[in-house]
């Protein structure tokens, strides 16, 4: 099939880095252990400039299931390079619609975590991927799953790198056993966000100790939740679940913030070229 793209989404996919040399393909992640859902959907991004095994991310939406957003970043790792698998979490449960009548609770967040090592054990399976260069990066609910996963006391997640963008932390900071960071790990935060607010993250913090060293906090001014999500105007969802409310309930803004995008995006890429690109 043919592509033809329009001046401003060209304009757009160049502004943020996305490329057209990548490879798209659908994929199966088994669960580690038996336990539905025994499989998860998932799609493959792969270079096609890239020649021998490269790193790869694994990447986890939000509430509101794969979106333009994360779709959109996983295009721009594979056009730097890099692997990326887009995981779909709510397809074999039969979730819809997580973001206001089914707000996730705790116990649905905890099991969604088993769906991070059944896409890093997958990944370490595959022999284009450089097993010790694996990054997960997590999205709003889908980043406070990633925090839950990654600072959880049971078994560690082999990783090199974690990556959060505007995270749930109440969700790993409502645990009440001990939370350490074991890998270097970006927090990107928007300054007004009232559905995941910074207070929140800042709390989680407090309880790293000493390995609160490993976490990069990156605070976007002037930006609220989904930044990231060209195009779209600042937004009021009052039916949206907020786990920063009495009773989880309701409202928040989101939409785009075009000088905290393109901020990110410079993070984002330093970050990896330090711990996932870099030198072994």
């Amino acid at each position: 099939m043919r592509w033809i793209l329009l001046p401003a989404l060209v304009a757009i996919m160049a502004a943020s880095g996305v490329t057209a040399a990548h490879a798209q393909q659908a994929v199966r992640l088994p669960s580690v252990d038996g336990k539905p859902p025994t499989a998860l959907a998932a799609t493959l991004f792969k270079p096609t400039s890239t020649h021998g095994p490269a790193p790869a991310v694994a990447i986890f939406h939000g509430c509101g299931g794969i979106g333009v957003n994360i779709t959109r970043m996983a295009q721009r790792l594979a056009g730097q390079g890099m692997i990326a698998l887009l995981v779909d979490s709510f397809g074999a449960r039969g979730i819809k619609d997580a973001c206001t009548r089914h707000w996730p609770s705790q116990a649905q967040a905890n099991d969604r975590t088993r769906d991070i090592d059944a896409a890093v054990a997958w990944l370490k399976a595959q022999p284009f991927v450089v097993t010790d260069r694996i990054a997960v990066m997590g999205y709003s609910y889908g980043g406070g799953v990633v925090l839950m996963r990654s600072l959880q006391q049971r078994t560690e997640l082999a990783v090199r790198a974690v990556i959060a963008v505007y995270p749930d932390c109440a969700l790993p900071d409502s645990d009440t056993a001990r939370l350490a960071a074991r890998q270097p790990a970006l927090l990107a935060m928007a300054a007004l966000d009232d559905w995941t607010p910074m207070r929140q993250c800042e709390a989680l913090l407090s309880r790293l100790g000493q390995s609160r060293s490993l976490v990069e906090p990156r605070v976007y001014a002037g930006a609220y939740h989904s930044f990231d999500a060209v195009g779209l105007p600042l937004t009021y969802l009052a039916a949206a679940g907020n786990r920063s409310k009495p009773n989880n309930c309701c409202g928040a803004h989101y939409g785009y913030h075009a000088p905290a995008y393109a901020r990110f995006l410079q993070d984002l890429d330093a970050f990896l070229d330090r711990h996932l690109r870099g030198g072994r």
